[in-house]
């Protein structure tokens, strides 16, 4: 199980099993905030707790997503879908630079680029480690 809190340790998440390959998306919040995204559904292997604050963004007509954030550090936790799958299942994605960095290091980075084409890039063998700094 892996688990994160932002920096005040009011709000934290939590993952079982295993995360699979990490998420570096390059769309404008993404990029702004500097996340990490492990994904899986909300209630199911992943939970988040503790006081948060929603954004959505204004600027979208009908916003498929909303970001979930501690009220009094600011740390971004996750994301969450507003929508609900085929199977009425909540897709959800915690910001993995929460965790430990000994516990994400090694994990494969995969690349997204939600600023454009919405499509998976090519992978270039980096891990978390190699996106930390």
């Amino acid at each position: 199980m892996l688990d994160g809190s932002c920096h005040c340790g009011n709000a934290k998440w939590t993952l079982k099993g295993d995360p699979g390959p990490i998420t570096a998306c390059n769309c404008t919040l993404c990029h702004r905030y500097g996340t990490l995204w492990a994904y899986d559904y909300e209630g199911e292997r992943i939970a988040v707790s503790g006081e948060l604050t929603a954004y959505t963004r204004a600027d979208e007509k009908d916003p498929t997503l909303e970001i979930l954030f501690c009220p009094t550090c600011a740390g971004v936790v996750a994301w969450r879908s507003l929508n609900l799958d085929a199977r009425g299942r909540r897709r959800i994605a915690v910001n993995v630079r929460l965790a430990a960095l000994d516990r994400v290091a090694n994990l494969p980075i995969d690349h997204f680029d939600g600023f454009d084409t919405f499509e998976d890039l090519a992978p270039d063998g980096r891990c978390v480690r190699d996106l930390w700094a």
